[in-house]
């Protein structure tokens, strides 16, 4: 049998904790303890899957691939050049920490390894392969010394400085420079409320270093090598922190190409095609305080100050968040935080509104005129047959309640909570701009994004398709040299034949509408369904209650029959909460897989298709139960006499006598509370710990010895951090605040207590999620956003739709308009007295249908009254819509619009009155541009000015030179002027033309090297291909 080539790792094994040079900085560094670990790359041995070998064991005699660890060592040609390698020590190490090199022989095939599957000979190929090209692009390698026979195994990625400085030049990361200003303080008035306000405010303030700027700022520039005497490097290990490291690590391997194995790029494509198990940057270390306070690292800042529900009082350190967590999710919280503190004066105003019902309950006119029991307006049957007549002095606590959220105060709130969402918006915006000048991102360009795994694998597969065609059209069909089934290597000398013959123009090719057409049409047809399926919940809902209600009416016992309406609307209320928690979950995997079929080529397109799709079915699952009641429950239920029915045996259901809008209150707060208690704080605090739990007990079904030995050593920080769970995103987390805002903008006109209880949500929510970032999750990879994205468009939708929601609900859901018409136009003495007569209309009950009047009546009764506008018995057109009612309609309608357009036209007032960007913000970036445009223009000058004085001396040691020829002390034009070769040139030929406006040249002129110099080893690092 032919032998098969073996691939050997030359890398630098980890070192036991005490030979580290320092103890607390084990499991963050290379075994050097001077190296820094910035990413992790972790995938999972399998028992047959590689065969560790000792560093002095000959190597066989068969082909094998040497990788060194840093990429500064040439490739040994036997075992004994990787000796010599291990003695010198990496990077220049001295020999004492070379003694900790291990060797690891990783067999890819064999005789003596027939278990060996082909899948994994193929994965060992691409992780070497891709480990090289790491190795190619400057990055330094360290793996664990032992190779275990399965489990996990850690990849140590550490970026070098000329790494460092490369990829911050190529991504434009702003970096503080040496020059800083004072900032401008206010004064008079202002200035002394201000400083009144901040010691105020200090208690509330976290004990963070960060978030205390003082009256200087650093002048940010985009990092350059040229310019590296700008900025202030004391430590060139310290300059760029841990999450700027790991980002830049991360670009690097986002783009790094394995093109002879698997014809792909980046880590996202090999962790979804499974080579690596998981890649992240480490945490800082434990976040427990261990020592003094004072040494206390990022992580434990940010437990002790932002993750502890005791500092719910405090303000967040979103400046410390950012450093550590990156932009993206550094706004994030600064939104959440904003919204939160703007919830407080929504909440005060709110409880002013519930006491104001409150207070007035007991002179409310219609409220008392229907407790009433000497008015005896006696109603007719709330059902068919087994309903008897019934007094509506019985429904005074539904009228009692209803007046605390149905009253004039009301509409003022309705009015308020519009405003106070474009407040918010405008609001928002500022507190962005301001954080994207402190956070240096102001006029930064959006990061270039690789291609999707799938997206890659469907244009891959496209043109294989296209060339398999063109080789059926030639009539040369393709076949195999040998027959039987392919070995791992014949695979590989496959995929490297192709990607060699490849053609360049593929690169071109991108999928097109019709590639796309049939997930379009899935997903239009799977979206139609999932709005069924929550029509269908609401539907089926709407029967029980409809139901039960029949079915207690019929019950013999009285007590049973008086609580028909309250028992009915909670539990219908409850199974509509289960049903939305259930339909959510299942949702927001649809809306996965229904993006995956639309195969977006970029993560950005991916994450925006996929935020649309949940929002819309999880805004629909959310309030469907809700617009049902405030809308449509009780308009088609008919009348007495020609009711309306379901199934041809129930009648529809109508609302109670008090109105719909205490029914649209209960629903709004139970759906509200349950899915802010049970699917936002118990599913995010009891699935975490379930999947601990399980992973727990997969631990203890390891073997007795593998457990003892990891007990015999203390745990690294990577294994640490991947016992940790992962991180998907912030999509949840955004989107259960955003059905969040629904309910506090769009029905608050039913509810006013909804900011308040919000803003106790948002208060254990924000804690909540800073212990799940700090202490649950891995470290996320720091991600550069100028702004929420997405979020903030759908914010603002639904504050305009909030608008017309809430002018319709108190138009059409409360009793406001008809009491104001009768007040105004049908009143005798200008007050509310005998609105509740107003609003019943008669019926005679010799005209029910058969089977349909009561059967047992208590009292004889010959007209009964029910809630509507309808003319009586007696007129001649008896039952018909009466002139009140066409009255009420045309007022509600107006109101509508009056509504609409006075909320419109105060929010764009708003809008207009508090701008985008604050006047501070303003003056303190012009002042940054003139001060970095003199900065520039001053280095030029001494630039200039030194290379005149260089000639001047050349010319002083040469003198000797013919008038006609330009001396040496004289810069030639276009070489060393500070002017354009054009303009120079023009100057010298027309010295009597018009001066042409002098323009300062790059300052890389005279600080950048000679390409032609040969340059430091380090710095000889190709960029892997893109």
């Amino acid at each position: 049998m032919e032998p098969r080539p073996t691939v050997r790792a030359q890398v630098v094994g980890s070192s036991p904790v005490a030979s580290s040079p320092n103890n607390d900085r084990a499991g963050l560094y290379f075994a050097d303890g001077r190296r820094k670990v910035d990413y992790v790359l972790v995938f999972h041995h399998r028992r047959h899957s590689s065969v560790r070998m000792p560093a002095g064991t000959a190597a066989p005699s068969h082909d094998r691939l040497s990788i060194i660890s840093n990429g500064n060592f040439p490739a040994g040609a036997g075992a004994g050049a990787g000796a010599d390698a291990a003695a010198a020590g990496p990077g220049g190490l001295p020999a004492g920490d070379a003694g900790h090199i291990g060797e690891v022989c990783v067999e890819l095939g064999g005789a003596e390894e027939e278990l060996v599957e082909p899948a994994d000979r193929e994965v060992e190929l691409i992780r070497e392969e891709f480990e090289t090209n790491l190795l190619e692009a400057g990055l330094e390698i360290e793996r664990d010394r032992e190779l275990k026979t399965h489990g996990p195994s850690f990849t140590r990625l550490h970026a070098p400085w000329p790494v460092l400085s490369r990829e911050a030049e190529f991504l434009k990361i702003k970096v503080p420079t040496k020059k800083s200003y004072e900032l401008k303080e206010e004064s008079g008035f202002s200035g002394s409320m201000n400083a009144v306000w901040r010691k105020l405010n200090q208690p509330f303030q976290p004990k963070v270093q960060h978030q205390d700027h003082g009256l200087t700022k650093l002048l940010s520039h985009c990092f350059s090598r040229d310019k590296m005497h700008l900025y202030n490097i004391q430590s060139k290990d310290t300059f760029f922190d841990n999450a700027t490291r790991g980002r830049i690590v991360y670009e690097i391997l986002r783009r790094t190409v394995c093109v002879r194995t698997c014809q792909s790029m980046g880590i996202t494509t090999l962790l979804a095609k499974g080579v690596y198990d998981s890649a992240f940057p480490l945490h800082d270390g434990d976040y427990r305080v261990k020592g003094q306070p004072e040494e206390r690292n990022d992580r434990q800042l940010l437990h002790e100050e932002w993750a502890r529900y005791s500092a719910f009082y405090k303000y967040q350190p979103v400046d410390l968040i950012r450093k550590y967590f990156g932009e993206k999710i550094g706004l994030y919280f600064a939104w959440l935080g904003v919204y939160t503190q703007l919830l407080i004066p929504a909440s005060i105003v709110g409880i002013i509104v519930f006491g104001y019902g409150v207070a007035t309950v007991d002179t409310n006119v219609p409220s008392l005129e229907m407790c009433d029991e000497h008015q005896n307006f006696t109603m007719c049957p709330l059902c068919d047959g087994a309903c008897d007549y019934w007094h509506l002095s019985t429904a005074c606590g539904t009228a009692r309640a209803s007046h605390l959220f149905d009253n004039p105060a009301t509409v003022f709130f309705a009015i308020f909570m519009s405003l106070w969402a474009a407040m918010f918006l405008e609001h928002w915006k500022r507190r962005q701009i301001s954080l994207s000048h402190s956070w240096d991102l102001t006029g930064i360009e959006e990061d270039e994004e690789h291609p999707r795994p799938k997206y890659e694998t469907v244009l891959l597969q496209k043109r294989q398709k296209k060339q398999r065609s063109k080789k059926k059209k030639k009539n040369e069909p393709e076949k195999s040299e040998e027959d039987g089934t392919q070995t791992g290597k014949d695979r590989w000398r496959q995929k490297l034949l192709s990607a060699m013959t490849a053609n360049p123009l593929a690169a071109k090719e991108k999928l097109t509408w019709r590639d796309r057409l049939p997930g379009y049409c899935i997903n239009i047809s799977s979206i139609l369904f999932m709005f069924g399926l929550t029509f269908s919940a609401v539907f089926g809902v709407i029967v029980y209650r409809i139901t039960v209600s029949a079915l207690m009416a019929m019950s013999p016992d009285p007590e049973t029959k008086s609580n028909v309406r309250v028992t009915v609307t909670a539990t219908a209320v409850i199974i509509n909460l289960v049903v939305i928690l259930i339909l959510d979950e299942i949702y927001g995997a649809v809306a996965v897989w229904l993006t995956e079929l639309e195969i977006p080529k970029t993560e950005t397109s991916f994450e925006e298709r996929l935020i649309l799709k949940a929002f819309l079915l999880k805004f629909m699952n959310a309030y469907a139960p809700i617009f049902y009641v405030a809308f449509f429950k009780g308009r088609f239920a008919g009348r007495p006499g020609d009711y309306v029915y379901v199934f041809n045996d129930y009648r529809m259901e109508e609302c109670a006598p008090g109105g719909c809008l205490i029914e649209l209150c209960i629903q709004l707060s139970i759906i509200m509370l349950g899915k802010q208690l049970i699917q936002n704080n118990i599913f995010e605090i009891g699935i975490p710990k379930l999947k601990k739990l399980v992973r727990t007990l997969k631990d203890k079904g390891r073997a007795e010895e593998e457990r003892e030995e990891e007990r015999s050593r203390p745990p690294q920080q990577w294994s640490l951090d991947y016992a940790l769970a992962p991180f998907d995103g912030l999509t949840p987390e955004y989107m259960e605040m955003i059905i969040q805002f629904g309910f506090v903008s769009l029905f608050v006109a039913s509810f006013p207590l909804a900011p308040l209880f919000a803003l106790l949500n948002n208060v254990i929510e924000i804690r909540l999620d800073a212990k799940k970032f700090v202490t649950e999750l891995r470290r996320p990879v720091a991600i550069r956003a100028k702004d929420i994205g997405i979020w903030y468009n759908i914010l603002s939708g639904m504050g305009k739709f909030s608008v017309i929601i809430n002018a319709f609900v108190i138009s059409f859901t409360s009793d406001f308009i008809p009491r104001l018409v009768y007040q105004y136009m049908y009143s005798q003495t200008g007050t509310m007295h005998g609105f509740i007569d107003h609003t019943l209309s008669y019926f005679n009950v010799s005209n029910f249908k058969p089977d349909t009047a009561p059967h047992n009546a208590q009292r004889e009764v010959t007209v009964c009254r029910y809630k509507d506008y309808r003319e009586p018995p007696w007129a001649p057109d008896a039952y018909q819509f009466s002139k009140q009612y066409w009255c009420v309609l045309a007022a509600r309608l107006a109101f509508v619009i009056l509504f609409q357009n006075l909320v419109m036209f105060l929010s764009l007032l708003v809008a207009w009155l508090i701008p985008d960007v604050p006047k501070t913000i303003v003056e303190q970036l012009k002042r940054e541009k003139t001060l970095l445009v003199d900065v520039f223009l001053r280095e030029e000058k001494e630039k200039f000015q030194l290379i005149q004085s260089l000639f001047a001396k050349d010319h002083a040691l040469n003198p000797a030179t013919q008038p006609g020829q330009p001396s040496q002390g004289d810069p030639e034009p276009g070489r060393y002027s500070t002017l354009p070769p054009g303009l120079t040139q023009g100057l010298a030929g027309d010295p009597g033309g018009p001066r042409a406006r002098c323009r300062a040249a790059s300052f890389s002129q005279f600080s950048r090297p000679n390409p032609t110099l040969p340059r430091n080893g380090n710095e000889t690092s190709r960029h892997t291909a893109v």
